[in-house]
C-alpha cells in the first residue's frame, strides 16, 4: 500500500534530516527491490514510510515473518526483487521456512532490528535477541551485523550484492545501539 504520491522515478521524503533508513531505501530503489515483506516493527518506522510513500514499491504486511520468506521466493519466481523487514523475536517464527531458500536457491535478504542486546528493558526479548545470529548461523543464513547507524548503508548495501549475486539467504542484524534502547515504561507515565 502506498501513502505518498512519490513518482516511480523520485524519491520520498520524511520529516526530520535524513538517516540510515534513507540511504537503506535509497539502495533498495537503485538495486530494483518491488516487494517489502514486513510484520510492523518500530525499529524500521521510518524504512517503512520511505517504502509506503514509494509508488515503485510494494508493501505487503504479514500476519507473522515465515509468510515473507514464502511471499519473497514468489518475488523472485515472478521476476521481483524483495527484502524481509523483521524484528530479532520474529526470526524463531522463519526458522523452518528459511530451508526453502537454501534448498530452492534464491536469493533472500533480511533486515533485522535487534532486541534483547543494547539496553534492554524487556526480559522477554532477551533468549531470542541473544540467540538470533546464532540460530540464523546454524541453519545456513550469512548474518553481517551494523553496530552503528553509518555502518548501517554499506552492510546492507554489501548484503544485496551477496544475497542477489550468490542467491542465498542474508540477515543484516541492527543493532539496539542504532535504534536507540526502548523504553516504553516512560510511555506509561502519566502526567
Amino acid at each position: 500500500m502506498n501513502t505518498a504520491a512519490a513518482g516511480a522515478g523520485s524519491a520520498p521524503t520524511l520529516a526530520g534530516p535524513p538517516t540510515w533508513a534513507d540511504e537503506v531505501h535509497a539502495l533498495f530503489k537503485a538495486a530494483n527491490i518491488r516487494q517489502i515483506a514486513i510484520v510492523p516493527d518500530a525499529g524500521h518506522s521510518r524504512l517503512i514510510k520511505l517504502c509506503e510513500a514509494d509508488k515503485a514499491m510494494r508493501i505487503v504486511r504479514l500476519t507473522t515473518e515465515q509468510e515473507g520468506v514464502a511471499l519473497l521466493a514468489g518475488a523472485w519466481l515472478g521476476g521481483e526483487k524483495g527484502v524481509l523487514l523483521m524484528q530479532s523475536s520474529g526470526v524463531g517464527n522463519c526458522i523452518n521456512m528459511l530451508s526453502l531458500s537454501l534448498s530452492c536457491s534464491f536469493p533472500l535478504l533480511m533486515l533485522v532490528t535487534m532486541r534483547g542486546d543494547h539496553g534492554e528493558f524487556n526480559p522477554a526479548q532477551m533468549p531470542m535477541g541473544n540467540s538470533t545470529q546464532a540460530v540464523l548461523e546454524a541453519v545456513g543464513v550469512i548474518c553481517k551485523r551494523a553496530d552503528a547507524a553509518e555502518e548501517v548503508a554499506e552492510t546492507v548495501s554489501g548484503a544485496m550484492r551477496l544475497a542477489f549475486n550468490t542467491y542465498r539467504p542474508l540477515a543484516v542484524l541492527i543493532s539496539q545501539k542504532v535504534l536507540g534502547a526502548k523504553d516504553f515504561r516512560s510511555l506509561t507515565k502519566v502526567a
